[in-house]
């Protein structure tokens, strides 16, 4: 293991590119062919039954306080019925098809069965070896589903185990922060780095009504403008939010050492940038709209 000091948001980049390749099974097609089969039809439903999926058959509640940005109405819309339809356990089956399948189709045979891939596995499941399971919910019910044996999906799975363990530690840095789940949404697409709002509205239930109420009780609070823009306070939030999340999620990239972060963010880069060079997320996801 590397003794090199690591720098302050190496963690926070390669999550960013880890969760990135994480994020394309929930726009491919090959996901709703696969929910599809099993009748799960909505595309609501899809999203919450395969991040759900490794909590069991649990509540809407569950989902909505998980989750924590998409409206409870929604959710309860969907979830328990999902259950109903498809087994946790079918739609975790479904999921991983699924995800070889965009990966495959995104990547490229070659780059899925190299020696890159291979190396990347190895290295995110290392770090994931440190993530701690208090107060994580949606990693600790992660980390009890199996590694999976090709290492293409057992780098996915390891990134989802970071994915959600920096998750998880965010929300509570969030409700910390005393904003709710469409007030971060808000704050973060403010900053020109988060979802577009006709995205959030379409994918997180909210509507343009709560959207105006949430930037009016940000505006109270001083953290946005007249234009809707961030304050000086605002840009100061959002920064304590992001360190204090690198400081709850360092273990897993201490442990992996500098040189190891390094190394697997490079491998992650190419892959990342593969998978957007090859459509895998819509052209207008992200900014302010």
């Amino acid at each position: 293991m590397t003794t090199a000091a690591l720098e302050p948001r190496a963690g926070r980049r390669c999550n960013t590119l880890l969760n990135s390749l994480h994020a394309i099974h929930y726009f491919s097609p090959e996901l709703s062919e696969e929910l599809g089969a099993l009748g799960v039809t909505h595309r609501r439903a899809v999203n919450f039954a395969v991040r759900a999926a490794a909590f069991g058959p649990v509540g809407a509640g569950t989902v909505t306080a998980t989750f924590y940005n998409y409206k409870h109405e929604l959710v309860a819309r969907h979830v328990p019925a999902v259950w109903e339809i498809a087994s946790p356990k079918d739609v975790l089956a479904a999921r991983t098809r699924a995800v070889d399948a965009s990966m495959r189709r995104l990547l490229g045979a070659d780059v899925v069965a190299s020696g890159a891939m291979a190396e990347a596995a190895r290295l995110a499941l290392r770090g994931a070896e440190a993530c701690s399971r208090p107060g994580r919910p949606l990693y600790s019910a992660h980390a009890d589903l199996p590694v999976p044996e090709e290492p293409h999906l057992a780098y996915w799975y390891a990134g989802t185990l970071l994915r959600e363990h920096r998750g998880d530690g965010h929300l509570a840095v969030l409700a910390g922060a005393g904003l709710d789940g469409l007030e971060a949404v808000v704050t973060h697409t403010a900053t020109g780095k988060g979802m577009n709002p006709k995205w959030v509205f379409a994918t997180r239930g909210w509507s343009q009504d709560d959207w105006d109420a949430a930037v009016e009780r940000l505006r109270e609070r001083g953290l946005l403008d007249a234009a809707g823009e961030p304050t000086g306070a605002g840009v100061a939030l959002r920064a304590e939010i992001e360190a204090e999340t690198d400081r709850l999620d360092r273990a897993p990239y201490e442990h992996l050492g500098a040189d190891g972060v390094a190394r697997l963010t490079e491998l992650s880069a190419g892959f990342a940038g593969a998978a957007v060079a090859a459509g895998a997320f819509p052209a207008d996801l992200m900014g302010k709209g």
